[in-house]
């Protein structure tokens, strides 16, 4: 599992920073792709990395500001071309819908697989056999969502040499015995899987909170994350701008990861007034309060493991 930044600007794309889009890679774990928002030329940051577009299954916008949806035609279109024919599932605020379609139907474009629209309401937005995606409404100038991502737990590790003890040879009744609550051995003992399996692994939880004025309310949503992924479009002496434009500063986003116990905190969607010579100061802000803090850049790449 991985998180792939492609773009981690705000407002209009810079020389640096390209306008919002975010890639969770599942390829191990369902062969998958999630895409989080889709700014202008969200297609081009593609082609520099390793991702495939067909593999791209679900698409999560947070709102219906320009730079962060703005390229979704082109990355579904193009998607028909390089191979995609499986449905599309895309989650978004009211209007989503119409504004795909009328994209699509007005530019004659017609694509090779199906799509489902799915609006956004705080709650479970789905369950799978692996994992459950809740949303929250965030405070913003429009409707805007963030995302909870929760990994189910996986069985624990088969304790060989418990299974060797009470005499069971390595083979495939081990794989039987890991794969149902009760396995029958060829001499006709009945052996319980619990009894020979190690601690539930722990499931991993990502939150990605779209553009947000700071509140405390999201405090709840946001707990315990490995990794919360926040906005951060002004450092922390533009918090009346911040207020005044419905976003967050470096130092509410590492106040909000604090008293949250997440694990790690990343600030994405900077200001194009930030050059590569604020970065230092940004990230300072944000590691005086919450030190597990990242600074995204375009093409981060950041693995999440267990």
């Amino acid at each position: 599992m991985e998180l792939i930044f492609l773009g981690t600007g705000s407002g209009v794309p810079s020389k640096e920073r390209n306008v919002s889009s975010l890639a969770l890679t599942l390829l191990q774990e369902q062969n998958s792709i999630w895409l989080f928002d889709c700014g202008e030329a969200t297609q081009h940051q593609i082609l520099r990395t390793s991702i495939k577009p067909r593999k791209i299954n679900k698409i999560f916008i947070s709102h219906l500001h320009g730079d962060h949806l703005f390229g979704l035609p082109g990355l579904l279109s193009s998607r028909s071309f390089q191979g995609g024919d499986d449905l599309l599932t895309i989650y978004g605020p009211k209007g989503i819908k119409e504004y795909v379609e009328t994209s699509l139907q007005l530019s004659g474009t017609h694509l090779t697989y199906s799509l489902e629209f799915v609006e956004l309401s705080e709650g479970k937005l789905f369950e799978d056999e692996a994992f459950k995606v809740y949303c929250k409404k965030l405070h913003h100038g429009i409707p805007s969502y963030g995302f909870r991502i929760e990994e189910k737990d996986k069985l624990g590790e088969l304790l060989v040499e418990k299974l060797k003890e009470k005499g069971i040879s390595p083979g495939p009744i081990y794989q039987q015995i890991k794969n149902q609550e009760t396995t029958v051995l060829p001499n006709g003992e009945s052996v319980a899987r619990v009894d020979f399996l190690g601690p539930d692994k722990k499931g991993r939880v990502i939150s990605i909170l779209g553009d947000t004025r700071y509140t405390e309310n999201n405090s709840e949503f946001v707990s315990g994350s490995d990794v919360l992924v926040h906005e951060a479009t002004f450092n922390h002496e533009s918090e009346q701008l911040a207020e005044q434009y419905f976003h967050s500063t470096t130092t509410q986003a590492a106040s909000l990861a604090k008293h949250s116990s997440v694990r790690k905190l990343v600030l994405t969607h900077i200001s194009s007034r930030y050059q590569k010579k604020h970065y230092h100061d940004l990230i300072h802000e944000a590691k005086a309060i919450f030190p597990v803090t990242e600074l995204a850049h375009d093409f981060f790449v950041m693995d999440i493991s267990n």
